[in-house]
């Protein structure tokens, strides 16, 4: 797939190494899946070529909004991230949060494009290549509006036209995100077949499920309801896992879609390789806090299952054990997980409880907790206890993952009072979105900073 090597507005792409044409690429089925399947291997393997390893794909968004939010701290130093006092030469906003989905947006444009052009793909591998690069692109843009707000929307690969965009407005960005996951859900297929049976490329419940959140953002309760049981009742394709240790390997049956973990260096996922102490009792290089540690209610079957520690110097550290395999070359048992099920049972009890439905919204939220070895809910909770709950459940049940945190507290209107609180600094609106990067602004005179940077 060719990329422009002189493009140097809005997204700088590089060029690709093994560069192919266009009309190569897109000649027949098996070329054009290759060029579906290197926007999943992008986001896995680092950011658009540049040798920086963590990404926003592969870990980053974990650690990096952790930190924001109140569940991560670094060991042995302090991050922009952590103190709220990023700028736009911050590296990894510079080289990971803003290059690195655009970079994919782009491989998604030029895969959509040149499927659209092509004579040599069948109608079924057009559908489903076209269905799953619709979806990444959306995937790529749900993140980028919810760390910078308004963002450029591009759709095309012309240049000329989108090299001096000016940021779109937020509720426009989710209308094309809403738009193109729609579009997803009716090309892709409904089961895993073109994967060979693995969950490493996106299906109809893939889309649904993101869907589902878009819904979610965008205050659309009914909607995001409708979606959520969409995956929920997807013909016994998605169950949630009895041990939760199992929740994260890659025969997990809560898998909606994951990202696959190579054979090769670190043979492991980059997010676990990039946290956990790299030999028994050495540091982790994140840890949690405590306030999220002491947010776990007694007999949580999560403490146990998801969370390790490590005493250092007679200092007990606790660190997100999700993806325990570190660096090793043995035989591959996990992969990344970009959507599971626990979180459409969650979407659908906020929409529910959002609709006043609070009997249905408790239903959904028993179903995590007992899964967790909870008790049930008190029927006679109230909205706003419902709504807290649900809260509570996202809080433990997504913890460390995928930067959920950090936008929940954002979206919910809590940001400011709870990290004000738990970080012991006054945390300000301005705080609450990333810095556009410095060469960003100097590429493209349309683009103007966010406040406070």
């Amino acid at each position: 797939m060719a990329a422009c090597a002189g493009c140097t507005k809005l997204v700088q792409v590089p060029q690709p190494q093994n560069t192919i044409t266009t009309e190569e690429t897109f000649s027949t089925d098996a070329s054009a899946t290759a060029a579906i399947v290197g926007i999943y291997n992008d986001m896995l393997t680092g950011n658009a070529g540049s040798g920086y390893n963590l990404s926003y794909g592969n870990g980053l968004t974990t650690i990096d909004c952790g930190m924001s939010a109140d569940e991560l701290l670094p060991f042995g130093g302090v991050s922009p991230f952590q103190t709220m006092v990023l700028n736009s030469s911050t590296s990894d906003i510079n080289y990971a949060f803003w290059p690195g989905p655009y970079y994919d947006i782009y491989l998604a444009n030029a895969t959509i494009e040149g499927l659209q052009n092509s004579s040599g793909v069948s109608p079924s591998g057009r559908a489903q290549l076209t269905g799953e690069a619709k979806f990444l692109r959306a995937f790529c843009y749900f993140y980028l509006v919810n760390w910078f707000g308004a963002v450029p929307l591009v759709t095309t690969t012309a240049y000329a036209t989108t090299d001096t965009l000016s940021r779109s407005a937020v509720a426009t960005v989710y209308l094309q995100i809403i738009s193109d996951l729609k579009d997803a859900q009716n090309l892709l297929a409904d089961d895993y077949s073109v994967s060979g049976g693995q969950r490493i490329r996106v299906n109809k419940y893939g889309a649904a499920a993101l869907l589902a959140r878009a819904y979610l953002y965008t205050l659309d309760y009914p909607d995001a309801e409708a979606a959520a049981t969409t995956v929920i009742n997807a013909s016994g394709l998605y169950t949630l896992e009895s041990n939760l240790n199992n929740v994260f390997l890659d025969t997990s049956s809560e898998a909606i879609l994951q990202l696959a973990t190579y054979n090769s260096y670190p043979y492991a996922t980059e997010e676990a390789n990039s946290i956990l102490p790299s030999y028994p009792g050495g540091s982790p290089n994140y840890y949690l806090t405590s306030q999220l540690v002491a947010s776990f209610e007694p007999r949580d079957q999560r403490y146990p299952s998801w969370i390790d520690s490590t005493n250092v110097s007679g200092t007990e550290y606790y660190f997100p054990n999700k993806y325990n395999v570190y660096a090793s070359s043995g035989a591959i048992t996990e992969n990344y997980v970009l959507l599971r099920l626990a979180e459409q049972y969650l979407i659908r009890a906020e929409a529910r409880a959002e609709q006043n439905n609070l009997s249905g919204a408790i239903s959904d939220l028993d179903v995590i907790r007992q899964r967790a070895g909870l008790d049930s809910l008190s029927s006679s909770l109230n909205q706003a206890g419902v709504l807290a709950a649900v809260m509570q459940e996202r809080k433990i049940e997504l913890f460390c993952e995928w930067g959920h945190r950090w936008l929940d507290l954002k979206r919910t209107g809590q940001a400011i009072a709870i990290l004000s609180s738990d970080k012991g600094i006054t945390v300000t609106p301005d705080d609450l979105l990333y810095p556009i990067p410095a060469s960003e602004l100097t590429n493209d005179g349309s683009l103007v900073q966010n406040p406070g940077y």
